[in-house]
């Protein structure tokens, strides 16, 4: 195995074969290498290694295999040359500002991310010298006339969290590019299964593996996948350094999840555009946000830049906090959680869960009303689902 190309397959194959190197004992599935240290020959090799002139182990806090087999896997499914995995989404997320960003600097963002990356930028970063705009979405012309001389990167989720907006991935990476910044696209909504940023001109693609990479709701993880270049120069340093590691034993439930991931999130799409389409036919629903509708306002950029529509679906009622939490509180089979990716359907109201941290200015302005409700749409029976749901818009 060590020899096969995996490049040179697709990634439903590549999801459950690569990265994986069989040890001498002939293992047919990936070892977790449980270690927090590593053995050497003699006095030389170890200087060798840590110095990096020949490869190999060194500490589990920045070379582990079980963690590098899970990276090497999703680099080669999301078309990268390299990926580095971390403890969390946002430790991955952290790991990219720290890694590129100094004292004067300026963040281009969307203003459709999740909560915490806005905190992180916004509180976090600025404390030490970054600024950090955000911007719509899905205006271009806001991204362009936003760029200052001192942007060192663009960052974006595509589907936004939680109205499932979607930018145009190739005309931002040649906005970017055009001013000499970096775009980055935070691709946990889709999956390299459903979308690959870098295919359409992004430079950096992130992840929160905890989502539809594990599947099941288990594990904590994320992960960074770019060039050689990036990666070498600005990423791994952090992490040898600043250690927010992946544990071998999260790599290790990631690497199962990767292997069911392709129809995994087929029948999320499937639900979740059946779900989508029942719920424009109910009178108590204002609004449903969903790319795969033709009501969507980027329908059509959905289908040209994705392979299917995702598992995401969030709908508006038109009376409010009270309206959202009464359904939700109906719900008895659906998981009241903020988390999503899970094979169980979990719902939520973002304006006092994911987004709950934010200014009611800033809910306003990315569009998370008090009536939002997000569902994350799980792979049970989608009739179920919709029964479930059902008790909340008739009561």
């Amino acid at each position: 195995m060590t020899d096969t190309d995996w490049n040179t397959y697709l990634p439903e194959t590549q999801a459950i074969r690569a990265g994986h190197r069989r040890t001498q004992e002939g293992e047919h599935s990936v070892p977790i290498f449980t270690t927090s240290s590593y053995v050497f020959n003699s006095a030389e090799e170890a200087a060798l290694r840590f110095t990096g002139k020949i490869p190999g182990n060194i500490y589990s806090r920045f070379t582990n295999p079980t963690v590098d087999a899970f990276q090497q896997r999703l680099a080669m499914m999301e078309q990268g040359e390299r990926c580095l995995a971390f403890a969390s989404g946002m430790a991955a997320i952290m790991a990219v500002a720290i890694g590129l960003l100094k004292a004067g600097d300026h963040v281009l963002c969307s203003r459709g991310v999740f909560g915490n990356t806005v905190l992180l930028f916004q509180n976090y970063l600025g404390k030490f010298g970054v600024t950090t705009d955000f911007v719509d979405l899905i205006d271009v012309a806001a991204w362009q006339a936003a760029i200052k001389p001192n942007t060192r990167f663009l960052f974006l989720e595509t589907p936004s969290n939680p109205l499932t907006e979607i930018a145009d991935i190739k005309v931002l990476a040649d906005i970017a590019h055009a001013h000499g910044c970096l775009l980055i696209v935070d691709n946990c909504f889709c999956t390299p299964i459903l979308q690959k940023p870098l295919d359409l001109g992004a430079d950096i693609v992130v992840h929160s593996a905890t989502k539809y990479i594990d599947g099941q709701g288990r594990c904590l993880g994320g992960a960074v996948v770019a060039s050689n270049d990036i990666i070498e120069q600005h990423i791994y340093p952090y992490l040898r350094t600043g250690g927010a590691t992946l544990s071998p034993f999260n790599a290790w439930i990631f690497l199962s999840g990767l292997e069911t991931l392709a129809i995994r999130m087929k029948a999320h799409c499937d639900n979740a555009f059946a779900l989508a389409q029942w719920l424009e036919q109910q009178n108590n629903v204002a609004k449903v946000h969903y790319p795969g509708l033709g009501s969507h306002e980027q329908h059509e950029l959905a289908k040209r830049q994705q392979s299917h529509f995702g598992g995401i679906v969030s709908f508006e009622l038109a009376g409010g906090k009270e309206s959202a939490w009464r359904l939700i509180d109906a719900t008895e089979m659906i998981s009241i959680t903020a988390n999503l990716g899970d094979s169980k359907t979990t719902i939520t109201h973002p304006a006092t869960t994911t987004h709950g941290r934010l200014s009611s200015e800033a809910r306003q302005m990315a569009g998370i009303k008090d009536g939002l409700i997000r569902i994350s749409v799980g792979l049970e029976n989608i009739e179920d689902i919709k029964k479930d749901i059902a008790k909340g818009l008739l009561g």
